[in-house]
């Protein structure tokens, strides 16, 4: 009887959950999705016309021209039918999900967990600190904050805001070196048993050369000081720049290992087709979705229940 009552429960909240998503990728379904359904329903056949109004629809909901042209191409060659196009879709953007890996975020009980997290000023870096350590925070971890980013003085106090909205504690020194602070965090995280570690890092774009070396350093502190730790490196990109954001990993891939992408700001954007882009250019899953304002609107990023809320 009470199981029937929990299945009841975790019914409703997956149905919320999903109806939230739903939601937050409307823009982008309409973009990709319905434009597309919507004139090739009105129509008997897939004709020359109709394949460059699908290439042109894909391209404004930002997959990118190659990727575009990699599905239209794909259509005409297997002579796909009007009735077959939304499972065909559907077919290609689930090939394209899975062949980036998989989109859950490593985490193991039985080590420190380090997050370093990358991205340019502006795509929602601090923000999305902040939310990850308060879910880590309500599930129980003890979570440290490392406040890498010493070039901006309000980075510094951003993050020591987000470290008390969230309830975790933070490591910060204004105007160190920013690799000197990681470092004091490593030692402060293993020697009081932290299950995770945050770091937030520099996103200056305007001399990308310090900027990489910075990385670097910092990364090669990581690896020197913690090299049993379970590391992830993600790259945070604001879903409305679309293809723009794109470019930016190119940058940050110079400078580390980058293992999964957050995308902030996914709610009213129509650009969310990059998620695809992504996956394709640079075989990067993405594992993190901002979908509101909310402290608890970073979700986990899950392609199933992507493709189906686009759908």
């Amino acid at each position: 009887m009470f199981n029937f009552f929990k299945k009841k429960e975790d019914n409703k909240e997956n149905f919320s959950a999903f109806e939230t998503l739903k939601n937050a990728v409307s823009k982008t379904s309409d973009t990709l999705v319905k434009s597309v359904l919507n004139i090739v329903s009105s129509n008997s056949e897939i004709d020359e016309f109709i394949l460059e109004y699908i290439e042109s629809a894909l391209i404004k909901a930002d997959l990118g021209v190659d990727l575009s042209t990699s599905i239209v191409e794909n259509i005409k060659k297997n002579s796909i039918k009007p009735d077959n196009i939304k499972s065909f879709l559907k077919s290609e953007f689930e090939n394209i999900l899975n062949l980036a890996g998989s989109n859950i975020l490593k985490f193991d009980r039985d080590k420190l967990n380090i997050y370093f997290i990358t991205g340019v000023n502006g795509a929602g870096k601090t923000t999305l600190i902040g939310k990850l350590a308060y879910r880590f925070k309500n599930e129980g971890k003890k979570v440290l904050l490392a406040a890498a980013d010493t070039f901006r003085a309000a980075a510094e106090e951003q993050l020591d805001i987000w470290s008390k909205r969230a309830g975790v504690d933070i490591v910060r020194e204004d105007k160190a070196d920013a690799a000197s602070v990681v470092y004091r965090a490593i030692e402060k995280a293993k020697a009081e048993n932290y299950n995770v570690l945050i770091v937030d890092t520099a996103g200056r774009l305007q001399n990308k050369f310090n900027l990489i070396e910075e990385l670097k350093k910092i990364k090669g502190v990581i690896d020197k000081k913690a090299p049993e730790a379970n590391f992830e490196s993600v790259l945070v990109l604001d879903a409305n720049l679309g293809q723009n954001g794109l470019s930016q990993a190119k940058v940050f891939k110079e400078a580390v290992e980058i293992t999964a992408v957050a995308l902030t700001k996914l709610d009213g954007s129509s650009k969310g087709g990059v998620i695809f882009a992504v996956a394709k250019d640079y075989n990067l899953p993405v594992k993190l979705i901002g979908v509101g304002e909310k402290i608890d609107d970073l979700k986990d990023f899950d392609k199933d229940e992507f493709i189906k809320a686009i759908f």
